[in-house]
């Protein structure tokens, strides 16, 4: 008969509180499922990278780390971005993971080849801005795309400097820079066809996250 390790052993003791803790998540909130899915979870790699109990600790904290909620907080500021963005064509969602997400298409956000803000941005990040310093676990990250049309030594940094813009703008507004994180995807990330103009246009957008974690974590 093949000996159990003690790695075996506290892999399927993580299995079985993913169980558990799938099968308690019912009468839980939203935010409450993830945190609890995701710490579960992260129990489970911890067993499977190492082979002590310390290794399962370590990795349910990680995987708690990585949970998002979706406070009364959060519904209230989709609310108001969905006000603010009303006809603009700017896309205000819920993650699959609790952050909340507007997608800024480039005939509101910048012209081509610019980094510069368009006047059309400037009341929607004055809104986006509004009452973020009562939240001060919320995280803000900041997504520049393009379209194919260029080269990735133009479009990359274009890209940063487009989320750069927004960082800048918003910090204007009085929202703390170290809370805001930006990146550059260039021309990798489209969601559209780079074959017409409209799916172009929809391709040069930025992407503004917030997301909120629980107090603690």
């Amino acid at each position: 008969m093949q000996k159990i390790t003690s790695h075996s052993r506290a892999l399927v003791l993580s299995l079985s509180a993913v169980a558990v803790l799938v099968s308690g998540c019912a009468n839980m909130s939203d935010g409450q499922r993830s945190a609890a899915i995701g710490g579960g979870l992260g129990a489970l790699a911890g067993a499977a990278i190492g082979d002590s109990t310390k290794s399962t600790a370590v990795g349910a904290g990680l995987g708690a780390l990585g949970g998002y909620i979706w406070s009364t907080q959060m519904a209230k500021k989709k609310a108001e971005m969905e006000r603010a963005t009303a006809g603009t064509g700017v896309a205000v969602t819920q993650t699959a993971d609790n952050q909340l997400k507007l997608n800024i298409p480039s005939d509101i956000s910048f012209d081509t080849g610019r980094a510069n803000i368009k006047s059309n941005l400037q009341p929607i990040l004055d809104q986006f801005a509004q009452g973020l310093n009562n939240q001060p676990n919320t995280e803000i990250r900041i997504v520049g795309h393009t379209d194919s049309t260029g080269s990735d030594a133009i479009n990359n940094p274009l890209s940063v400097n487009r989320a750069a813009s927004a960082r800048d703008y918003l910090v204007s507004r009085g929202v703390q820079a170290r809370r805001i994180q930006i990146d550059g995807r260039g021309a990798r990330e489209p969601i559209a066809d780079n074959y017409s103009e409209s799916g172009r246009a929809r391709n040069r957008r930025i992407e503004i996250f917030l997301a909120e974690r629980a107090s603690g974590q």
